[in-house]
């Protein structure tokens, strides 16, 4: 059944995505569509699949592996003194990870629990006027850990080869 991460992964194959950071090896890194913690960005699988289970070794452990390296350039870019990693699918049975920079200036209140205890309705929108840089300095980092592809101009097949799951 499409979820929203098949729109999202769709609609970057297509460079219709505002949120694309960069394409990865397994994936796409896009910006949170909510920005209440500067930075925070998600990895979405593609092809899409179901869980992290799926996919064989050698693909899991690339996309952890690129996962982690996303969370380095947080730590670089936001000056955030610590990430959260978080691979959930509950609501949405497609594989992607939420990375989440964490900063001493949150409240109290936040910076010792999960992000999901923010206000999500009310934190501030994705606007590519306000983030085109921050998303400009996570790719270059991405880029200069040479996990990046070039992504953008043309329509972008799955780099993975699985069954009919996308």
């Amino acid at each position: 059944m499409p979820t929203l991460i098949h729109s999202r992964v769709l609609a970057a194959r297509l460079g219709e995505n505002p949120t694309v950071i960069c394409r990865v090896h397994s994936g796409w890194v896009v910006l949170g569509d909510v920005q209440f913690l500067a930075g925070y960005c998600l990895l979405l699988a593609d092809p899409v699949v179901p869980d992290l289970n799926y996919l064989t070794h050698d693909q899991r452990k690339t996309f952890l592996y690129e996962m982690s390296v996303i969370g380095d350039a947080l730590m670089v870019v936001t000056d955030a003194y610590r990430v959260n990693y978080e691979i959930l699918g509950n609501s949405e049975a497609a594989l992607h990870a939420h990375i989440f920079p964490r900063f001493y200036h949150e409240h109290e209140e936040h910076r010792q629990k999960p992000v999901w205890f923010y206000d999500w309705h009310n934190a501030p929108k994705f606007d590519i006027r306000r983030d085109a840089q921050i998303m400009q300095e996570i790719e270059a980092y991405l880029h200069s850990q040479r996990i990046t592809i070039s992504s953008f101009g043309k329509e972008q097949p799955p780099l993975f080869q699985l069954d009919s799951f996308s």
